[in-house]
């Protein structure tokens, strides 16, 4: 084989091992369909919506508390949740949401499920709301 191409092939295998995304311990990232199941299953669901207070207040999924990926306190206000029950988290299109995610496994929670695609792609699938 040639020289160029096992360097070009060693490339592009670095490439996508680097881009893909890392998931804490205990972080699920799952589908809008099997999220609302989840979430629909759990007595007394946490569920975090980390989008900022406006985008919160333009909608949200259910009883979800406002907790802003961006905000100083964070990580002080995730601390009042139950690190022992499962945690649902969302924002607008996954990336804050799998963020939060894996801070929340930071913080010593075991079970968490983040929404892929956000609440974009939940309100293009799901027909009722928890």
């Amino acid at each position: 084989m040639d020289m160029k191409i096992i360097i070009a092939l060693l490339i592009v295998v670095v490439l996508v091992v680097a881009c893909q995304k890392k998931t804490a311990k205990g972080v699920q990232n799952i589908e809008p369909t099997l999220f609302a199941e989840k979430l629909k299953a759990t007595e007394d669901p946490q569920l975090l919506d980390v989008r900022t207070s406006e985008e919160f207040a333009g909608g949200h999924i259910g009883n979800a508390d406002n907790v802003d990926w961006y905000g100083d306190d964070f990580a002080q206000k995730a601390a009042d949740y139950d690190k022992s029950k499962p945690v649902f988290v969302y924002c607008k299109a996954g990336v804050r949401g799998g963020k939060a995610a894996n801070k929340l496994a930071e913080l010593g929670f075991t079970e968490i499920y983040n929404l892929e695609g956000g609440i974009d792609k939940w309100n293009k699938t799901q027909t009722t709301h928890p």
